[in-house]
């Protein structure tokens, strides 16, 4: 399991594998994608997401594309920074709801 979550903000080229993406996270964010920690990626339409991880013995991609005509993930845009969010908040970003949930109760 990861020990962190970050959203990559801004539009990333979903053509990108995973040296691609690794190279994002050293280059652009100046951290390290060998720790280990969910990086999350949206591309230019917001119907898909890429998922990036390192285990111990490689790296894990995921891809998701919304299959839901107009479906939109709400992705912040702000570039280049990277947005720490909790296992709670993904859940929501996958599922649809936006991240920030002014009426959720937060946990600790």
């Amino acid at each position: 399991m990861a020990d962190n979550i970050y959203i990559v903000c801004g539009t990333t080229d979903m053509r990108k594998s995973i040296d691609g993406l690794c190279s994002i996270v050293r280059d652009k964010l100046s951290m390290d994608p060998d720790q280990s920690s969910l990086f999350l990626f949206c591309g230019k339409r917001c119907d898909r997401i890429k998922v990036l991880l390192h285990e111990s013995d490689g790296y894990v991609l995921l891809y998701k594309r919304l299959s839901v005509a107009q479906g939109r993930y709400r992705w912040p845009r702000k570039r280049p920074e990277v947005q720490a969010i909790t296992w709670r908040q993904l859940d929501w970003l996958l599922n649809g709801p936006d991240i920030e949930q002014p009426k959720a109760i937060r946990t600790s």
